[in-house]
């Protein structure tokens, strides 16, 4: 099966074309799969969404499919399960996972034009991050082991940041900005509220135009009963309105347009993986954000807290 993304209509306007609502935001689960994808979020294929794209694509034991890249860079990431991808007359091994919470995972760039075929002797679970671009970088595959781990926050804020596709952890493509972060049941993330919804270099404050994906997995009580947590997004701006608390579980995907997003709550005994893309309209790869300004005295308080023990020994 071959499936191919949309061409944005115009990757150099506006992310806020018109005022979303959170219907338009919250995607719940399988709400917009077909075929062999659970979740399709393309650039310009939903108005007022121009950069970023998701697919999450489930493939049983032998089955394959083929992406095609049309103007868009891609990272290639497991999410449970391992894979084998054919690009560019060379194949790549991604050793994969059990899950998103069992480890960094093997990830593979691919960029823009390319045709890669995914396929999985076991079957699993690959998420392929997009974003806008015109610039042709190497095929790259980027090990478990080499992935930077980062601690963040301090107390019940602490979370974990898999730093595989950020801005000087992997610097090798056009705009496409992505990395996947854990949060332990009972804690906080995306906190304080942020946002990078307008370019700002004014010399004493940078902030970088970014649209933003938030996909969710949620681990699971203990008997097997789902686990859930909530995400926030608010206004940053009279004209670009925006409100957002949606209970989020495993699938469901939350875009951010502009606006203050986080927190994002855990539910106590749930422990929250997200996986965030970000790409924009700057000529300039960057991932500066803005703070906001009635949570950000939250991180004066972090190395009081310290590190979460659930989180101790992580970093790398």
């Amino acid at each position: 099966m071959s499936s191919t993304p949309g061409t944005p209509s115009d990757p150099s306007g506006s992310t806020a074309a018109s005022t979303p609502t959170a219907s338009d935001l919250h995607l719940p689960a399988g709400t917009t799969g077909r075929g062999n994808y659970e979740t399709i979020i393309d650039p310009g294929a939903r108005d007022g969404w121009a950069h970023t794209g998701l697919r999450v694509l489930a493939l049983g034991p032998g089955e394959s499919e083929i992406f095609t890249a049309n103007s868009v860079e891609a990272m290639i990431v497991p999410l449970n399960g391992g894979c084998e991808v054919s690009v560019g007359g060379e194949q790549y091994t991604l050793r994969g996972r059990a899950d998103v919470f069992a480890s960094a995972t093997d990830v593979l760039y691919v960029p823009v034009g390319s045709q890669p075929t995914i396929s999985s002797a076991d079957g699993g679970r690959f998420a392929v991050a997009t974003a806008v671009a015109t610039g042709i970088h190497p095929v790259a595959l980027i090990r478990a082991e080499d992935v930077s781990v980062e601690i963040r926050g301090g107390g019940n804020m602490t979370r974990m940041v898999r730093n595989f596709g950020t801005v000087g952890a992997f610097d090798a493509m056009d705009s496409l900005i992505a990395c996947e972060v854990i949060t332990p049941g009972g804690n906080w993330s995306s906190y304080p509220a942020h946002k990078h919804d307008e370019s700002v270099d004014d010399g004493e404050h940078r902030e970088s135009e970014l649209e933003e994906i938030y996909y969710y997995e949620i681990q699971d009580a203990p008997d097997g009963g789902p686990g859930f947590g909530f995400h926030q997004t608010t206004s940053s701006g009279e004209s670009t309105p925006i409100d957002v608390l949606s209970e989020v579980r495993s699938g469901d995907t939350v875009l951010v347009p502009h606006g203050w997003h986080g927190p994002c709550a855990a539910a106590p005994g749930h422990d929250m993986y997200y996986l965030n893309v970000m790409a924009g309209p700057d000529p300039v790869r960057a991932w500066n954000i803005t703070d906001h300004p009635e949570q950000t005295w939250v991180r004066g308080t972090w190395a009081d807290a310290g590190i979460d023990p659930r989180l101790e020994g992580e970093t790398r």
